[in-house]
């Protein structure tokens, strides 16, 4: 029997990377999962690999995510995991900072996540889990990330809040905080040509001295999501190959 036998799931940000891996675990745990994604085709590609729901949707879009809700509803069980996994953000110092670039960070990171959850909030069942994305970012003063940072400290603080307002429907909610992870929205931040450049250089600030898979994430969320978890709300799970804890 699966960890998630009979459990109906949502991960969001499900085309690639951790969101691909973690749908794809969850899959093979005996959950019915619901993956989202803005392109289609990437969308189509990953449900078919993954045997997932796919619903085309950006989390920095409330209206969207609305009709993402209405489907999930339609499947008439309700949610029994979430993982807010959509987000991602980019270079820029603070003397390059736009109010773009500090929208697109905030509306994907934190905007996205909270109304990920608010909207999917009527549609949890008793027990389930939630699961945010954080990131090392946080606890860190990277240079030029600083916005990108600031959003995952938001979501470290958001998660402390809703696992107090949802204990009364013994609704957990905990936070996955990855440390460098071979994935394309990773690898994208670097100039073409760069991009092993980046990865042996984030390599060389983990104790482990490897950027890590993005399976291993997804096995550490699947602990958050199960009942292996069970006494754990509030907290931050950290999988970073000791980048912040050694």
């Amino acid at each position: 029997m699966g960890q998630l036998d009979g459990k109906t799931a949502l991960v969001t940000g499900g085309t690639s990377g951790i969101g691909l891996a973690t749908a794809k675990r969850f899959a093979d745990e005996g959950a019915y999962v619901f993956i989202t994604g803005r392109d289609r085709t990437r969308l189509d590609e990953a449900a078919a690999s993954t045997g997932a729901h796919g619903v085309q949707s950006d989390v920095s879009k409330p209206e969207e995510l609305d009709t993402l809700a209405a489907e999930i509803a339609k499947h008439g069980v309700g949610l029994d995991v979430v993982f807010a996994n959509a987000g991602g953000g980019d270079f820029a110092t603070l003397t390059d900072v736009t109010p773009q670039h500090y929208r697109d960070n905030f509306d994907r990171n934190v905007a996205g996540t909270v109304f990920t959850v608010q909207k999917t909030l009527p549609l949890l069942n008793e027990g389930a889990s939630i699961i945010l994305a954080g990131s090392t970012a946080a606890s860190e003063g990277t240079p030029s990330f600083g916005l990108y940072a600031a959003s995952k400290a938001a979501i470290r603080s958001l998660s402390r809040t809703w696992a107090a307002e949802l204990t009364d429907r013994k609704i957990r909610v905990n936070t996955i905080v990855p440390g460098p992870i071979e994935t394309p929205g990773l690898t994208g931040l670097a100039p073409a040509g760069q991009q092993q450049e980046l990865l042996d250089g984030m390599a060389a600030q983990v104790p482990m001295k490897r950027v890590g898979r993005p399976e291993e994430i997804a096995a550490a969320v699947l602990f958050l999501a199960s009942e292996q978890s069970s006494f754990m709300t509030g907290a931050e799970l950290a999988v970073d190959g000791g980048q912040i804890q050694v």
